[in-house]
This record gives structure tokens, C-alpha cells and sequence, in this order.
């Protein structure tokens, strides 16, 4: 059971997102892909802002609510493609506030999270490589960007890819290598040595600054700037990654609520061979499958998020958290698009974008199917234990 605080500031979220952001839906202020820009971005944070709802899931002196709340409140931001970003609960800003939140030194904080929390800013996390640089994407150890010791400095050259909101950032994390393993900075955005290549046109919109590929060349970064020491950068992506993984399938979960809701509305208003969508079997089963499938993947969330709770890194639980609830939102955004026909396919309604935005989320923050190769490892090694402590007996 989530918490009676959590319960009031999700009340009160859900209210702004349906009163206030939902008319937004339709303002034309978009890139030429259709993403928000950040004049809209930025005018809906002063709405919320003014409705006390921004980042809602940081506390009045720094804290965090534990996943369980996080997770009652995020799904709620989501009740609109708009909605975590003007409730700056939206991805990767949530996640990379997350991290500095946990790992970040104060001076750091004041520095970097302070303008993230107060929603003056937005962030982007560098760690994808392009595929034809033969750089690191599922699997991180390949990663190529290099990172040297200059005096009181460090050096970074490299590329990414696939990095979501660079344009328009103000504060950036990359990972680089360095001798003693993976390292991770905090730097100031834009910055020259940082050159954009292309932010391909992508299945998804919902977030500003698009999905840039980029070029690092000597970017020297001050030493004081990077987080813990040499060599900790995996260490640090693991604290952030399983909490940013779980908060798309929160985030997504509430859009896939409004999109059965609107899905069920049509149903029950349109009518053919003489009676409602909704009572001719073949879409009212649909609707029903979708009900169930909800509440499935509010449980998994709830369970992972317990396990979080709990201080463990919770990495196969947010695998199968990651795998179960995104196969099954693609499902039931890919019902809601049936039952509702041509309609479904327009942008008329967000149903056709959550549709999308899902498909890519199944991608995103690591394919189905490499979750389930981990999960496989996982399996052959428990067994492999297994036999040890079993012989031991």
C-alpha cells in the first residue's frame, strides 16, 4: 500500500495534468519532428510551479519519496505525453536527478541539480555510442569515449548517440573510459567541444531536444567536476538505472490509462449493427483484456518498486519489471488503436502517439530481449549455485 502523503500529491497531479496540461495537447508549439518545444515545455513548468506540483516527487529539503510513492505519483504525471514534462518528472531528467540526488557532492548539487529540481533547466545523460563507431549501446564495456588526467583536468573524446534532450540542455553526465575503467562527469551545456551530427527523425516525439548523435572532442572538464573517483562510472550508472528503468514503465503506465480511457469512451458512444462498439464481444473483450493487464502492470511496478525500497540495486527485478510491463503496454495501446478504428490512427487523440511512444520504449533503456539474455545468466547461475550448495550438504 502506498502512503497517505503519496496519495495527496498524486491527487493533486493528476488534477493539474487533466485541468491543465490535457488542453495543451493540441498547441502547435513543436519541432519539425512534433516534439514540444521549450517555450511550451517551460511555460507549462510555471503552471506547475504555481499549482505547487513540480517535481512533486522531490521533498521540501532534498528528499525523495521511496519508489512506492515515487511510482503512485509518476503514473499519474503520465496521463499525458505533456505531463511529466511539466511536472518535471520526465525522462532522463528524473533519473539523472535521481543519481546526483544519491551520489553527488553538495557542491555539486547546488551546482547541477538545483536548476534540474527547480525545473530552470533541462539535462542528458552520454553514454550510447553509434553502432558503426563499433561503440557501446546494450552493452556498455564496449564503450570507446576516452577520458585522460590533464593537470587539474580531465580530457574527454569521443562520440554518442541516441542521446535524449541534448539540444537545448544545460547540464550534461557523460561516460568516458579512462585507465582505471568507466568515469562519469558533470559538465556545463552547451559547450564547443560537444558538436551535434544529427537528431534523426524517430517513431517517438514526446521528448524536446530530440535523440542527437554527437561528436566530443577535447572537452576538458575540471576535475572536481567528475562523480567519486576514476574507474566508479558502471558503479554510478547502477544506482541510476534501475529507478530510471522502473520510472518509464510508471510514466507509460499512466499513459496507457488515458488511452483505454479514451478508447472506452468511443466504444461506448459509437455504435454499429445496432448496438454499441463496447457490447459486440470482439472490442468489449479487448477493452476487458486491457483492464487486466493494468492492473498487471501496476503490480509489477509496485513489487519493483518494493525491492528498491528496500536499498538493493534490484537489477533482475527491474529486467522483469522492464520486460513484463512494456510488452504488455504495447498490447494494450495497440488494442486501443483497433477499438477505435481510423480514429485510432490519427492524431486526433494521443492514442496513436502512445501507441508509438511505447513501441520505443520497448528499446529504450534496454530491449526486451536483452533483458531476457540477463535474466538467462541469472538463471544458469543460480543453478550453478545451486549444484555447489547442494554437494556442500
Amino acid at each position: 500500500m502506498t502512503t497517505e502523503r503519496a496519495l495527496a500529491i498524486a491527487a493533486r497531479v493528476e488534477a493539474f495534468v487533466r485541468e491543465v496540461v490535457f488542453p495543451y495537447e493540441a498547441d502547435p508549439r513543436r519541432d519539425h519532428h512534433g516534439a514540444p518545444t521549450d517555450e511550451l515545455v517551460f511555460e507549462l513548468k510555471e503552471k506547475a510551479r504555481a499549482a505547487g506540483v513540480l517535481s512533486p516527487h522531490i521533498l521540501e529539503g532534498g528528499g525523495h519519496l521511496t519508489q512506492r510513492e515515487t511510482a503512485t505519483v509518476l503514473i499519474r504525471s503520465g496521463l499525458s505525453p505533456l505531463g511529466p514534462l511539466a511536472c518535471n518528472t520526465n525522462a532522463p531528467d528524473e533519473g539523472n536527478m535521481y543519481l546526483l540526488g544519491k551520489v553527488g557532492s553538495p557542491a555539486l548539487q547546488e551546482r547541477f541539480l538545483a536548476p534540474l529540481v527547480e525545473g530552470r533547466a533541462r539535462s542528458a545523460f552520454f553514454m550510447t555510442e553509434p553502432y558503426d563507431w563499433g561503440g557501446a549501446g546494450s552493452d556498455p564495456s564496449m564503450m570507446k569515449t576516452t577520458c585522460r588526467r590533464d593537470g587539474n583536468h580531465w580530457v574527454i573524446d569521443g562520440r554518442k548517440t541516441f542521446i535524449t534532450g541534448c539540444l537545448g540542455a544545460r547540464v550534461g553526465i557523460v561516460m568516458a573510459k579512462a585507465e582505471e575503467g568507466a568515469c562519469m562527469f558533470l559538465v556545463d551545456l552547451p559547450d564547443p567541444a560537444i558538436r551535434i551530427e544529427s537528431i534523426p527523425n524517430t517513431i517517438d516525439n514526446s521528448m524536446p531536444g530530440g535523440h542527437a548523435t554527437l561528436t566530443i572532442e577535447a572537452l576538458r572538464v575540471p576535475a572536481d567536476q567528475m562523480l567519486g573517483e576514476a574507474g566508479e562510472g558502471f558503479q554510478y550508472a547502477q544506482v541510476r538505472l534501475s529507478p530510471a528503468r522502473l520510472s518509464h514503465c510508471m510514466r507509460w503506465l499512466g499513459a496507457c490509462i488515458r488511452a483505454q480511457e479514451i478508447a472506452t469512451d468511443y466504444a461506448c458512444r459509437r455504435e454499429a449493427f445496432g448496438k454499441a462498439l463496447i457490447d459486440h464481444e470482439g472490442v468489449g473483450f479487448m477493452l476487458a483484456e486491457n483492464l487486466i493487464e493494468l492492473k498487471q502492470c501496476e503490480l509489477m511496478i509496485d513489487w519493483c518498486a518494493s525491492v528498491l525500497d528496500t536499498g538493493s540495486l534490484g537489477t533482475a527485478e527491474s529486467s522483469m519489471a522492464k520486460v513484463a510491463v512494456s510488452e504488455a503496454l504495447q498490447r494494450i495501446a495497440d488494442r486501443c488503436v483497433q477499438v477505435m478504428g481510423g480514429l485510432g490512427v490519427t492524431d486526433k487523440t494521443i492514442v496513436e502517439q502512445v501507441y508509438r511512444e511505447i513501441r520505443a520504449f520497448r528499446i529504450y533503456d534496454g530491449p526486451t530481449e536483452v533483458h531476457k539474455w540477463s535474466l538467462a545468466k541469472k538463471i544458469k547461475r543460480d543453478w550453478k549455485q545451486a549444484q555447489v550448495d547442494s554437494a556442500a550438504q
